[in-house]
């Protein structure tokens, strides 16, 4: 009896971790929606109103959720002192140092930093092309997570049931 409570306890657990990992993806992509929320805002405030960066990220991180508000909070604070950094170096470090808790893969880490590579630069109409440009990118990407969850999150499913299966049949 004690044995096939476990086997059935072995299968569950292990089915239930491919289920997380079917939720973690959909929450991934999540993320990068509200991302792509975020970068609208920004492009939105820049091109509306015309006000310098520094200004720009301040009213828009009273529209966002946290991380995003304390990262856009930390680039107002960061561009108005200067202290002889580029606006890519304040980008770059506020990046690595705000938004790691979001887990994002490394691709759309490079993308949104290299996105900080042209703003502060320029004038407003070519920092609008930038923002349209990674915005254009990051829904490509959006719809390539989205057309994977189905098939991983099948897939985390099955190798967790399975994999249950398995460590029932070795361990009985």
């Amino acid at each position: 009896m004690q044995r096939m409570i476990g086997a059935v306890l072995v299968v569950a657990s292990t089915g239930g971790a491919g289920f997380l990992y079917g939720a973690w993806l959909k929450e991934y992509v999540e993320t990068l929606l509200y991302l792509r929320h975020v970068i609208y805002l920004l492009k939105g405030e820049l091109e509306y109103s015309g006000a310098p960066l520094q200004e720009v990220f301040g009213r828009t991180a009273a529209h966002v959720k946290e991380p995003y508000r304390r990262w856009l909070k930390v680039m107002e604070r960061r561009v108005a002192q200067r202290d002889g950094e580029t606006f890519q170096k304040i980008w770059l470090h506020s990046i690595d140092n705000t938004l790691t808790e979001l887990h994002l893969k490394k691709i759309h880490i490079r993308q949104l930093k290299e996105l900080g590579d042209c703003l502060g630069q320029m004038d407003h109409a070519s920092e609008n092309r930038e923002f349209a440009l990674y915005l254009e990118r990051l829904e490509l990407e959006i719809e390539k997570e989205r057309t994977q969850i189905a098939v991983k999150g099948r897939i985390g499913n099955c190798l967790g049931v399975l994999g249950g299966m398995f460590l029932v049949i070795l361990l009985l």
